[in-house]
């Protein structure tokens, strides 16, 4: 669906209605209990994310959503808000240096991701830019930063449960842009763009800044 540029209205919103049941359920099991720190940071995680998630839905995302993607990332952002929330509420361990540590990830995760798409569409909506490839911002950092700042946000927020089961949730999330959503989207940038992109695979890391 990229570079469709259709709006698809239905399947975005029934996407991010999912996402928002999850977020809902998150709400109301972290919130059984007087709110911890624990409890509170987690739920403020929980919000946030929701709020950037809409934001690059209806701001950000100008390609198509198709029924199949509503039907994957919906159920997908749904389970993933629900396990946090519930492993998180079953800490007992009391706010430390690694609680610290995890919203420090949390926080430049978001910045990462949705500071990138902010200075993308920024550039995007001068003219003089129309039918050129993005490289520059955070987007020199690497081709994808904005799925970095995913796995990095959602790092902290695994390490903020303090489970270890927490940790599949930024490994899947990382196998599934290094082995489907990165592929699938460096094959249409290099259909679109040609040399430009090229160019840009010469001098910037795929994922990860100056690693990978």
């Amino acid at each position: 669906m990229h570079g469709d540029n259709d709006p698809s209205k239905l399947p975005r919103l029934v996407m991010v209605g999912l996402h928002l049941v999850g977020v809902l359920l998150a709400t109301a099991i972290l919130t059984t209990e007087p709110l911890t720190p624990r409890r509170a940071a987690l739920l403020a995680c929980a919000w946030v994310y929701f709020a950037r998630v809409l934001a690059t839905s209806f701001v950000f995302m100008k390609r198509g959503v198709d029924w199949t993607e509503a039907f994957q990332v919906g159920p997908f952002l749904l389970i993933i808000q629900v396990a946090l929330a519930w492993l998180g509420a079953r800490a007992s361990a009391p706010w430390g240096p690694v609680d610290t540590l995890a919203v420090v990830l949390y926080v430049v995760g978001s910045f990462l991701n949705t500071g990138s798409e902010l200075q993308r569409k920024a550039w995007k909506a001068r003219p003089e830019n129309k039918g050129h490839l993005y490289t520059g911002g955070l987007f020199g950092l690497s081709r994808h930063v904005n799925y970095f700042g995913d796995v990095v946000l959602f790092s902290g927020f695994a390490l903020l449960t303090r489970s270890p089961w927490a940790a599949l949730v930024p490994a899947l999330m990382a196998a599934m842009f290094v082995f489907l959503h990165i592929p699938i989207l460096d094959r249409y940038l290099r259909e679109r763009y040609g040399e430009e992109y090229v160019d840009w695979t010469k001098r910037s890391k795929k994922l990860v800044p100056f690693v990978y």
